[in-house]
């Protein structure tokens, strides 16, 4: 059986178009634009991290692994803080490894974790999300 394919045809180009259009727009309009930058102290430290795969275990507002604990705001929590995370970079815990990190390259991870904490609480309860599906937040340096 032959059918008319010109609806078809027709429908596709039509979403094509569409798809076209909506690309055009969500890739040259303004969108999120961060608070501030990282130093290039903090940029070092977040090689590392990266580098040594921090976030297969651990969490940076909510995204990454579930092995460690997320980290977002661990400077600035009560009882921790840069000397906090220098202890556990070089000797582990438990299912975390022992780095031998050092000092230069604990406090590039240490600033890092630091403006990471700068920038943002989580969770976030105070999150808003706008009809248009973009998440208005409140940064801690704005409270």
């Amino acid at each position: 059986m032959i059918t008319n394919s010109k609806p078809y045809i027709l429908t596709i180009a039509i979403l094509i178009f569409l798809f076209s259009i909506y690309n055009y727009v969500i890739y040259n309009t303004e969108g999120y634009v961060a608070v501030g930058k990282l130093s290039p102290v903090a940029v070092k430290g977040q090689q590392i991290f990266q580098s040594n795969q921090c976030w297969s275990c651990h969490q940076l507002y909510g995204l990454g692994g579930y092995l460690g604990p997320d980290l977002t705001n661990v400077y600035s929590e009560d009882g921790k803080g840069p000397l906090y995370i220098k202890a556990f970079l070089n000797s582990g815990v438990k299912s975390m490894p022992q780095f031998h990190f050092s000092e230069e390259e604990k406090n590039a991870l240490v600033e890092y974790l630091k403006q990471v904490d700068e920038t943002g609480i989580y969770p976030n309860y105070d999150a808003k999300i706008e009809a248009t599906g973009w998440v208005e937040i409140i940064y801690r340096n704005e409270r």
